[in-house]
């Protein structure tokens, strides 16, 4: 309802935010509202799917991304060796304790970090040497299939989306952070009304809860979020009560990257959507644990091709 958008919009939280779910959670108890869950309405919703689709960085960019990767974790491999001599044991096999000891310690620096390689420039990255990419394969969905919903999570990714399409003769209207709640819905109207508008390139943050693009079944994820419930949240605004489609995700993943991992463990804590969704900030961890599982990957990486 209009009334809950507003309380929505004036608790200042987005999705991304500690308290976002448990806040409008609340809200809706107080109203009065009682939420349809998707599990009760399956039989109303069409089929939905998740593809991936595999791309190729073979550019400057793309080789830089993987020399990145190696040089973070030969970094992580060093502190690791150091950790080993100081406590005297034994090198010749895998420590997991020490392994994720290193990897949360990297982790919470570069969460602090104002400069440097770490996994978020790295991940930054990554978008940024596929967005061209995403935004060709979108141009092609769009021509052959009708409206497509483009995400993204930085603001360059979803510049370069944007002057491409436009490249490619297609128009776009936009969803972000930054708009006012009426100019975003005014964003989402011409989306779902205007046959003239092909494309809604939106941020994974901003096009959250109450957003529907279901003038669309097809949904490019340029970019992977750390959460599966960021994800599902991001296909259910085109897979909602009142989609007629069959609706098809397709994430965009540089191969040979990090991207890959982050794929593969998103997907293995796909359960911990639900309980976020229904007032539960146990996605916050997820996310930390998402982010914290990748260094570990590149570490133990590491530690194999040095044996």
């Amino acid at each position: 309802t209009a009334e809950l958008m507003e309380h929505l919009e004036d608790n200042g939280l987005t999705p991304a935010d500690f308290g976002f779910f448990a806040e409008a959670r609340q809200t809706v108890i107080d109203m009065g509202i009682v939420r349809r869950k998707k599990i009760d309405v399956a039989a109303d919703l069409p089929a939905k799917r998740i593809a991936d689709l595999p791309v190729e960085l073979d550019d400057d960019l793309g080789r830089s991304i993987r020399q990145a990767e190696h040089e973070l974790g030969i970094r992580l491999l060093a502190r690791y060796n150091a950790l080993l001599r100081a406590r005297s044991e034994a090198s010749d096999i895998v420590h997991p304790e020490l392994v994720r000891m290193v990897a949360r310690a990297e982790l919470e620096e570069s969460k602090a970090a104002k400069s440097g390689e770490n996994v978020f420039t790295m991940v930054r990255k990554i978008g940024q040497a596929k967005a061209v990419l995403a935004a060709d394969f979108t141009a092609q969905l769009a021509r052959s299939v009708g409206k497509v919903v483009f995400f993204a999570k930085h603001i360059d990714v979803m510049d370069a989306a944007e002057e491409t399409l436009a490249r490619r003769g297609l128009r776009t209207v936009s969803i972000r952070g930054d708009q006012t709640a009426a100019y975003r819905q005014a964003q989402v109207d011409a989306f779902n009304n205007d046959p003239a508008v092909s494309v809604v390139v939106a941020s994974l943050t901003a096009a959250g809860v109450g957003l529907n693009l279901q003038a669309a079944s097809n949904v490019v994820l340029a970019e992977l979020s750390w959460t599966s419930a960021e994800q599902t949240q991001a296909i259910d605004r085109v897979h909602r009560i009142g989609q007629q489609e069959p609706v098809t995700a397709w994430r965009i993943i540089a191969s040979q990257t990090i991207d890959a991992k982050i794929a593969e463990l998103i997907d293995s804590k796909a359960g911990l959507a639900a309980r976020a969704l229904d007032g539960d900030d146990s996605d916050i961890a997820a996310e930390s644990s998402v982010q914290l599982d990748a260094l570990v990957h590149l570490l133990e990486k590491a530690i194999a091709e040095a044996a």
